[in-house]
């Protein structure tokens, strides 16, 4: 495996910070990674605060041997300084999210150029990479962790199915189960044009109930679906089905009592839904749903939810991206689904997010990607200090 390093230079936007304060400094900025590359292009995925204070990013960037994206891993220090970065070989390409981590290492699922094989990378807090891990299946869409194992979500495209599959560190499959994603190429395409990124980009995910029931959310039976499965029986047991890919579920959190917080589109529109009950053992429509609509929203909008707890209060912290181009961040009340407060992020150039984290100092982290001078895209790093975000969402 080759690792290509190379020098960065970076311009700094800092906000909210006091020079002479290293405390200050620490707890709140706002970073802009920028480089001589002037016509590369990098985006983030994922973002993890290491045990130093600092943060591992997982990127995508643009290349020249490939239509899909290879990879890209940077490293910053605990005041948002950029440390390392590296661009992996191009024979590994499609990191999805999120960055998993697991007994005191960091891993992510990628696949090769060629045959699409899904591979297992490890990397430690530094960000240093050991080799990657051949994993069986193709076409790796989302992860998560599951207890000491992992569980994928990827496409078969020879068979035309949605499979989950639990795999363990070393990257042996203990469990797993294929779904019929239907039958023509018309339902194929926008899974494709996903992964090529040439078109929209689908909410694929994967995750576990507290009750063990494993969900995700993919393409069955013609449309994008939310589907619940006990990775036996050969149909899911429960089935929230959307509108082919114009409508489904955006974002999907299991919360306490088995609640979920939810986010969905429907032909452009969004709306979320931060404390609700769903039908895990039927068939029923993501329309029914209902929801609170949000118009300042760009149409079928990216939603990414993070379940804090600010000045002893559960949150269900949704961050999305506006159409005035800036990141926002809405609160709400996990026990009642009542907003409690909203932030937004971003100036003079636009900003998408990508991730959002707490730190271990009781503030947030929210990654995304900027333009600079309106047509470069770039990382860029929001910290959020701990008062701040009691000011925000308490």
């Amino acid at each position: 495996m080759r690792l290509t390093l190379i020098a960065f230079s970076i311009f700094l936007f800092i906000g909210c910070a006091n020079d002479s304060d290293p405390v200050a400094d620490k707890a709140s900025f706002t970073r802009i990674y920028d480089n001589n590359k002037y016509n590369a292009s990098f985006f983030p995925i994922d973002i993890k605060q290491t045990p130093d204070g600092g943060y591992l990013i997982l990127g995508g960037r643009r290349i020249d041997d490939s239509s899909f994206s290879g990879i890209y891993i940077m490293k910053v220090d605990e005041f948002g300084g950029f440390v390392s970065e590296q661009e992996v070989d191009e024979t590994f390409v499609n990191p999805i999210a999120p960055l998993l981590e697991n007994g005191g290492n960091y891993y992510f699922f990628c696949m090769t150029s060629v045959g699409l094989q899904p591979q297992l990378f490890q990397l430690d807090a530094e960000g240093t990479l050991s080799e990657p891990i051949s994993v069986g299946g193709s076409y790796p869409a989302a992860a998560a962790v599951d207890g000491n194992n992992f569980v994928l979500l990827s496409y078969d495209n020879l068979n035309k199915k949605t499979v989950v599959s639990v795999i363990t560190p070393t990257g042996s499959i203990s469990q797993a189960k294929g779904f019929s994603i239907g039958a023509g190429d018309a339902v194929e395409e926008p899974i494709i044009s996903h992964f090529l990124r040439t078109g929209k980009q689908i909410p694929f995910l994967v995750g576990k109930t507290a009750s063990g029931q494993y969900y995700f959310n993919g393409f069955y039976n013609y449309t994008l679906s939310l589907a619940f499965t006990n990775l036996s029986a050969d149909e899911p047991q429960g089935v929230i089905q959307g509108q082919q890919d114009d409508g489904g579920l955006s974002q999907v959190v299991p919360l306490d009592g088995g609640k979920f917080a939810l986010a969905r589109f429907n032909f452009g529109d969004n709306y979320f839904l931060p404390n609700t009950s769903l039908n895990t053992s039927g068939v029923s429509s993501s329309i029914d749903l209902g929801g609170n609509p949000f118009p300042e929203l760009i149409a079928n909008a990216p939603v990414k939810i993070l379940r804090v707890t600010i000045n002893s209060k559960k949150v269900a912290l949704y961050g999305s991206d506006t159409k005035s181009k800036q990141i926002a961040l809405f609160g709400y009340d996990e026990s009642t689904g009542e907003f409690i407060g909203s932030k937004y992020l971003g100036f003079s150039n636009p900003f998408e997010i990508a991730s959002i984290v707490s730190t271990a100092d009781g503030g947030l982290a929210i990654c995304g990607t900027t333009f600079v001078a309106g047509r470069f895209p770039r990382i860029c790093l929001f910290k959020l200090s701990k008062e701040a975000v009691i000011e925000s969402f308490q």
